[in-house]
């Protein structure tokens, strides 16, 4: 493990502007710049470039080879071997641990494999069915409904099924699949519901696992991203996301992964050796900015999470097929989308105080921090001077900070003393101003109790959106993990 070493400060030519409005442009990124820069030293004994963390470890990737974790391309997870090198590393192996962005869960089961007690928080439907399933086939599950879930595979029931169910869809979903597949999904739906409600969940869950495969649409962060066949344009360039898998193809493989699995058949030796071990789980559903407060304090033994990046991805739009598909319809998703941590553009502000007067302390840590605010006050001046390329990116930035701060402030409200809090995050930058959410949280927390006691940082750096580069030149951003510790 080496220490992080700042780069050099880069410079940015503010186009296209009158003298007056580009010297006070140049003047307050100058100021961002410089007190990245100090935070930078202040932090330089903290920041540290940790070789044992790789990108495919702190995301995804690495969950490819896990029975049950691979079934659903989860891409905003991190790996199941993140959990345990990180629970092994600091010498955690039993009480109760909390994740309040609980996802898909594999931190929940991650750690409940290894003998915790794990509970989590997601507002997601698409996230909460997820750990539903994995949770009935470590408790509920029998040999007859694993032999039930390979007749499907083999023998297709819903291609001989003349009964047909309608595919719910939304605004943003509306075309996403050839006639033809969205035809088989409804003969599949209704050959499901002669099934026990275990199997009926399963083939639910198989058929969310193949959405993308199988429509005209790919996962693109802040939106879905559309194939040229669906008649609809995206902008200037088309798109061509490649092979598009016919429905019989995709669910039979799908629900061949899945008996695989259950039945630890052909997999690889560095899987879990008890995949059904019978974690336990428990998820509370909804926000966690409702959730945490009801929860006691000073009960949880170890917290790990990695929250929505402060990057504008908006998983209402980019799990809109899954979402459509489990019955959510547009007031629901507008619902959810505000709910969300203000990580999308789109989020309104929140009256954090109007829904807990507790939470002033987190506000003034967060309004109080000279960096957070520099960044806040250069991105209403680019609003100003009609620079930034979505007018609600000073909104977001706020009120992601702000409600962060509040999650921090519930999250030592409930860990235990000496308790560890490990995040995983992403730096980001906008309008070229770098913003340090790694360094800026880390403050925050320690205003609010916390000891942050390393940064840890991995060895490539992520890099910035096109955009930037194209109008502020590359530069690599932190991606972390935080260490902190409860006083």
């Amino acid at each position: 493990m080496t220490h992080f070493t700042t780069s050099p400060i880069t410079q940015i030519k503010v186009l296209n502007l009158d003298g007056n409005a580009q010297q006070v442009a140049t003047k307050a990124l100058d100021r961002v710049e410089r007190l990245n820069f100090e935070a930078e030293v202040r932090w330089a004994d903290r920041l540290l470039v940790d070789n044992s963390l790789s990108r495919a470890l702190v995301s995804f990737q690495a969950n490819k080879s896990r029975a049950i974790y691979r079934w659903f391309k989860y891409k905003e997870a991190f790996s199941a071997g993140l959990v345990e090198h990180l629970l092994n590393k600091y010498g955690i192996a039993k009480g109760i641990m909390l994740d309040p962005f609980a996802g898909s869960g594999t931190a929940l089961f991650a750690a409940g494999g290894l003998g915790m007690k794990a509970e989590g928080i997601e507002l997601l439907p698409i996230g909460k069915t997820i750990i539903a399933t994995k949770q009935l086939i470590d408790w509920e599950l029998t040999d007859t409904d694993v032999e039930r879930l390979a007749v499907w595979r083999d023998k297709r029931p819903w291609q001989q099924s003349k009964a047909t169910m309608p595919i719910k869809e939304l605004r943003i979903t509306r075309g996403a699949y050839p006639a033809e597949t969205l035809e088989a999904m409804g003969r599949f739906l209704a050959a499901s519901e002669q099934e026990e409600e275990r199997v009926k969940s399963i083939l639910l869950f198989a058929l969310l696992c193949i959405l993308e495969s199988i429509s005209y649409t790919r996962k693109d962060g802040q939106y879905l991203r559309w194939d040229y066949r669906s008649g609809r344009r995206q902008g200037k360039k088309l798109f061509n996301k490649g092979e598009i898998l016919g429905f019989g193809e995709a669910i039979t493989a799908k629900l061949r992964e899945i008996v695989s699995d259950i039945r630890l058949v052909d997999l690889p030796e560095d899987l879990f050796p008890m995949t059904r071990s019978k974690a336990d789980v428990r998820l509370h559903g909804g926000s966690c900015l409702t959730i945490l407060p009801t929860l006691k304090g000073a009960s949880y033994d170890f917290l790990m999470t990695s929250p929505p990046y402060c990057n504008r991805y908006d998983y209402t739009r980019t799990y809109a097929l899954e979402l459509a598909l489990l019955g959510v319809d547009e007031d629901e998703l507008l619902r959810l989308r505000q709910e969300m941590l203000s990580c999308t553009v789109e989020n309104r502000a929140k009256d954090l105080l109007s829904m807990n007067p507790e939470w002033k302390p987190a506000i003034i840590a967060a309004e109080e921090h000279p960096l957070l605010q520099s960044i806040l006050a250069y991105l209403d001046s680019q609003k100003e001077l009609d620079l930034l390329n979505n007018n609600g990116i000073p909104r977001m930035v706020r009120g992601y900070f702000h409600e962060m701060a509040c999650v921090i402030f519930e999250s030592l409200r409930v860990l235990k003393r000496d308790a560890l809090l490990i995040m995983v995050n992403d730096n980001v930058r906008y309008a070229g101003a770098s913003v340090s959410a790694d360094i800026i949280l880390s403050e925050i927390a320690e205003k609010l109790g916390f000891e942050a006691m390393q940064i840890l940082v991995l060895p490539n750096g992520k890099g910035n959106s096109s955009q930037q580069m194209g109008a502020h030149g590359r530069e690599a951003l932190r991606k972390c993990v935080y260490i902190w510790r409860r006083g």
